[in-house]
């Protein structure tokens, strides 16, 4: 098997652990059906990203984004509050659920669970930025439709040493 094989391998078995976690998270956490959206287009205007750094076993990031609505109800179903507008909660709630995806994620492997580490969250929220990240070997961009939402997941790795 080439090495380009075995990566692409590796993704489509790291998408069904995205797609469990998520679908375990959203449904849960907050009791929220969540499923694979398929192909979507990019979110557009302003958005809420939580970012979590992987280090160890995988090193890379993972992006966790949805629109301001999206992630005012994230928080909603997670807090029981509801909001109307991103403040420190709905900022808070978002990183929360992209450190249990990103664990979930990580934790359905034997080998990342106990080896890779996870950052806590940084959240940004506007509509003008750009996320760059070293060119990674792994790459998932993922969406995910709960409610009449979209949260769109990226995952930028690669296996470390």
């Amino acid at each position: 098997m080439t090495a380009l094989a075995v990566v692409e391998q590796e993704i489509v078995r790291l998408e069904g652990y995205l797609d469990r976690a998520m679908g375990e998270v959203f449904g849960t956490m907050m009791g929220v059906a969540c499923s694979h959206a398929g192909e979507v287009d990019p979110i557009e205007g302003e958005t809420v990203a939580a970012l979590i750094g992987l280090a160890g076993a995988l090193a890379g990031t993972v992006v966790v984004q949805c629109t301001r609505p999206g992630a005012m109800r994230i928080c909603g179903s997670l807090t029981g509050l509801e909001s109307t507008e991103v403040d420190e909660t709905v900022r808070d709630a978002l990183g929360e659920v992209a450190n249990m995806v990103a664990g979930a994620w990580k934790g359905y492997d034997p080998d990342l669970a106990s080896r890779c580490l996870l950052s806590t969250p940084t959240v940004i929220v506007g509509s003008r930025y750009e996320l760059f990240s070293r060119r990674a070997l792994i790459r998932i961009d993922r969406a995910y439709r709960f409610a009449e939402h979209i949260c769109a997941i990226t995952i930028s790795c690669q296996r470390a040493g």
